[in-house]
């Protein structure tokens, strides 16, 4: 008997798999090419999609810094549960960002543990904005400040914003990230 046809059988079921979870990037509102922090650019939707995102503008200088304790909280809450957190480091309110993207990652590591994906650091707000923040933009909100957070859902689409005030474990945005993980895969 030939191993041939059953790696045929074993690829199928596992491309199958595979596509029950991807997602239509074309309709989904994350479907930019964003560069990781000290990295390469990857497709927000392609490395995310299929899973509830919350995409947030930080900066390593600012009153609201000590909230990636809390982000890097609920990430470790509910990644298992298909939530990922998103870091997108900006400079675009009163310079509180590090020019160095090195200095960023070891601020962040060293002082939060911060273990979810970030991001180079780009502009967030008005004609500068990435075209990732002008789509939340436009969507919701513009950001007013550092840490806002924006809710996508497993289909890339975007379901909420909440602003800078709003702390990550805030029982509004721990209901509707727990709604958004309910929602069925694509």
């Amino acid at each position: 008997m030939s191993f041939r046809p059953f790696l045929w059988v074993v690829c199928g079921w596992l491309a199958l798999v595979s596509s029950a979870h991807a997602i239509d990037c074309g309709a989904s509102d994350v479907n930019v090419e964003m560069r990781r922090l000290l990295g390469k650019p990857e497709n927000v939707c392609q490395s995310y999609g299929g899973k509830v995102m919350l995409i947030v503008n930080v900066a390593s200088h600012c009153g609201f810094t000590s909230q990636y304790e809390g982000l890097e909280k609920i990430y470790r809450s509910y990644r298992d549960q298909g939530l990922v957190v998103l870091g997108f480091p900006s400079g675009d309110f009163m310079d509180q960002e590090f020019d160095d993207e090195g200095d960023i990652q070891k601020f962040c590591k060293a002082n939060f543990g911060v273990s979810f994906p970030m991001f180079g650091k780009t502009s967030v707000k008005g004609e500068q904005a990435s075209p990732l923040f002008k789509t939340l933009s436009a969507k919701t909100e513009a950001p007013g400040w550092n840490f806002n957070k924006y809710l996508v859902g497993r289909d890339g689409k975007v379901i909420g914003h909440f602003g800078s005030l709003t702390k990550p474990d805030a029982k509004d945005l721990r209901q509707a990230i727990e709604t958004a993980l309910k929602a069925p895969a694509p």
